[in-house]
C-alpha cells in the first residue's frame, strides 16, 4: 500500500510533499488572479495570489487619543483617516486569502536592541517621555511591545489568521522577520497601508523596494501627522523611484467576485 503524503510548511503556498522515505520539493503552484488597476504613474496588473498588505503603526500610541504623540501634543486625527479604509480593504482581502501583515513598533522592554540615536528622535533631552516610558493617560509603556500602546486600535482588530511582526526601527526590515515572512508566504507584490506615510510607511515600503519585492502604496489608507509637503513628497517619491499609488476603490472594484478553492492560503501568527 502507498504511503500516505503529507504537506510539510509553514503555508500551503511554500510547503513540501513528503511521506517516508520520499520528499517532494516542488512548492504548489498557484494558478495567477490578475487585477488591472488605474495606478500611478502607470496602469498596472499585479497578481492577487501573490500579493500580501503591510499595515504599519496603525497602533494606539500612534492613532488613539490617549496614546503617546496625543501625550505629546501632536493631533492624531490625520493618523486616524485610514482607519475605515482599512478595516473595508483588510476584510475584502482577508476573502481572496490575501495575508494581512500588521507591522507595530513594539520594542523589547529592555530596549537592548536600541543605539542611542533612535531613543534620542523620541526623547531628545532625555527627559523619560520617550520609548519604554509610561503613558500619563494608563502608565502603558510607550512602543513596547504586549503593551497597550503597541496594540492595533480597536476599530482594526487583526484576525486571527493575521500576521503580527515587531518592528524597532522606522523600517520593518531592520533586525526583524519580515522579510523571511513575506519570502515564506511567496509574495511578490507588497501592498502597503498604515502611518506615518514619510516615516515609518516609506521606510518599510523603500527597504521593500531595495530587497526585490514590488510595492504599492494605497494612497487613501496612509495618512501622516506631518505637514501637508511631506505626504506629497512621499507620493511623489514612491511614484518617481519606488513603485506604484492606487487608490482603495480601485483594489476592491477589481477583485474578482469570489475566489477558487485552489487559490486559498492557510497561515497563522509569525
Amino acid at each position: 500500500m502507498t504511503e500516505m503524503t503529507r504537506p510539510l510548511g509553514p503555508t500551503s503556498a511554500n510547503s513540501w510533499q513528503v511521506r517516508p522515505g520520499a520528499v517532494d520539493l516542488r512548492r504548489p503552484v498557484r494558478p495567477p488572479v490578475p487585477l488591472e488597476l488605474a495606478a500611478l504613474p502607470e496602469r498596472l496588473t499585479l497578481d492577487l495570489a501573490r500579493t500580501a498588505l503591510v499595515v504599519v503603526d496603525m497602533q494606539n500610541d500612534f492613532c488613539h487619543p490617549d496614546g503617546w504623540l496625543a501625550s505629546i501634543g501632536v493631533d492624531v486625527t490625520p493618523a486616524r483617516a485610514p482607519i475605515a479604509v482599512l478595516a473595508e480593504l483588510t476584510a475584502a482581502l482577508r476573502a481572496h486569502q490575501v495575508p494581512i501583515i500588521w507591522l507595530n513598533w513594539g520594542n523589547r522592554p529592555d530596549r537592548a536592541n536600541l543605539p542611542p540615536n533612535v531613543l534620542h528622535v523620541y526623547d531628545p533631552a532625555a527627559e523619560g517621555r520617550g520609548i519604554g516610558s509610561p503613558l500619563p493617560t494608563n502608565g502603558a509603556p510607550v512602543l513596547q511591545s504586549g503593551s497597550w500602546a503597541a496594540a492595533v486600535v480597536d476599530e482594526l482588530t487583526p484576525a486571527e489568521a493575521d500576521i503580527r511582526v515587531d518592528k524597532y526601527r522606522m523600517s520593518g526590515f531592520f533586525d526583524t522577520p519580515l522579510d523571511s515572512v513575506l519570502r515564506g508566504l511567496r509574495v511578490d507584490t507588497v501592498l502597503f497601508g498604515g502611518v506615518n506615510a514619510d516615516q515609518c510607511v516609506l521606510a518599510t515600503l523603500t527597504d521593500a523596494a531595495c530587497l526585490g519585492y514590488d510595492v504599492v502604496m494605497i494612497e487613501d489608507a496612509v495618512a501622516t501627522t506631518s505637514p501637508e509637503f511631506c505626504m506629497a513628497a512621499t507620493v511623489y517619491n514612491v511614484r518617481q523611484c519606488f513603485g506604484f499609488t492606487v487608490a482603495a476603490a480601485e483594489l476592491l472594484i477589481a477583485m474578482p467576485s469570489s475566489t477558487p478553492a485552489d487559490l486559498r492560503i492557510e497561515h497563522g501568527p509569525a
